[in-house]
């Protein structure tokens, strides 16, 4: 597909809404896993007119979620080539880059060869080193960590070191500086992120994390298709935590969201003020705020939040817009655990000044989606392999 006349490219990444297991998912023990259709059926008021229309039903049976006589977008579906199910992986191979060595992950808790060098860089010595769901672990330890001082270690079944601090006892400057340094401990142990998780509260009744979360991931291994657009002069804008994912490479210009409403407001903002390039932008609440926390009401409210932002979206876009939707991995709420779920992801591709309604199948790799933003731009990389599997 060559779309020489697109002048701009706007890439929202649903982040966790994925739309049924992934072929290996059971490697993953993720064979029952269905984001999408699990939080609809749960949700009986729950319909999606905008993603209807652009073609969602297509791609999956969805209760409520019917095909359409004509659909507004090409529609399918990608599977990670990647190995994992995290975060990054799913974004760096959006970009391009297929990470075949998974990232490595400490579920019983960080050795202490690692323990004793951040000690050493930092003067501290973490409370915790568990896996534990971040809202349960500042309950768990936050009153010991506001009578130490000591930050709170923990992690998951992703690639994570979280520290988890009271901004009155480690204020986020700070923790973002202890972040940098178990950053510069961790790359040699491919450890995918780490997160600063500020919080306040005076008890665990409500002790609530802020927005001051920050990621520091590491560096993908080789340009991604943010690089290269970059590399042609042109603009990338990044919404969300993109840039920190992406550790700034081939951003021009990034803003921080404390929601999906504030990410959906910036990309109205960029959809103002932005000519000609591409805008990346990371929509986390369907992860984050209700997926790890299994909350099945709270992702339909987001995704019907999202769908009432859609319909107005797009009549704005113009004729030389392109709108990607998709996702990075799956977060199933009604699944048991709190973990991401190995699924394959939608694919919806916009352009009013094209015809909707074509099939790009399932089984294309995330990596699809650089594919076309290159041909968009006039700057394919050689490396992206986005064909069907098998084929």
């Amino acid at each position: 597909m060559k779309l020489p006349f697109v002048d701009r490219v706007f890439l929202v990444v649903l982040d966790g809404v994925g739309i049924g297991a992934a072929p290996d998912a059971a490697e993953y023990g993720d064979a029952a896993a269905n984001t999408l259709r699990h939080v609809i059926e749960n949700s009986p008021s729950l319909t999606l007119p905008a993603l209807a229309g652009l073609g969602l039903g297509h791609i999956a049976p969805l209760p409520r979620v019917p095909p359409v006589t004509q659909p507004l977008a090409a529609f399918g579906s990608m599977e990670a080539a990647s190995a994992g199910k995290d975060t990054v992986i799913g974004h760096w191979e959006l970009a391009g880059v297929v990470t075949h060595e998974p990232f490595a992950v400490f579920p019983a808790g960080f050795p202490s060869r690692i323990i004793t060098a951040f000690r050493r860089a930092t003067g501290l010595s973490p409370l915790g080193n568990i896996a534990a769901s971040g809202t349960e672990v500042i309950r768990l330890l936050g009153e010991e960590h506001l009578r130490s001082g000591r930050p709170i270690l923990y992690t998951s079944a992703d690639s994570v070191f979280q520290l988890a601090a009271h901004e009155t006892i480690i204020p986020p400057p700070r923790l973002y500086r202890l972040c940098r340094c178990a950053r510069k401990i961790l790359d040699s142990y491919r450890v995918a992120r780490v997160i600063a998780r500020p919080f306040i509260g005076t008890s665990p009744a409500d002790f609530r994390r802020t927005s001051g979360r920050r990621d520091f991931a590491m560096a993908p291994p080789e340009p991604t298709i943010l690089d290269r657009v970059a590399a042609q002069g042109l603009p990338v804008w990044a919404i969300g935590k993109i840039h920190d994912i992406f550790v700034g490479g081939g951003i021009s210009r990034s803003f921080v969201t404390l929601n999906n409403g504030d990410g959906m407001a910036k990309i109205d903002g960029a959809l103002g003020s932005l000519d000609k390039g591409l805008v990346v932008a990371n929509l986390v609440d369907f992860d984050t705020s209700f997926g790890h926390r299994r909350d099945v009401p709270g992702f339909a409210r987001a995704l019907a939040e999202f769908d009432t932002w859609l319909e107005g979206f797009l009549p704005r876009l113009r004729p030389t817009d392109l709108l990607i939707l998709c996702a990075d991995h799956g977060c199933d709420p009604a699944m048991a655990g709190s973990d991401h779920t190995r699924e394959a992801v939608p694919l919806l591709v916009y352009c009013p000044a094209l015809p909707g309604g074509k099939n790009l199948g399932r089984g294309r790799t995330f990596a699809a989606v650089a594919e076309l933003i290159g041909e968009v731009f006039g700057c394919r990389p050689s490396f992206l392999q986005a064909k069907t599997k098998g084929a």
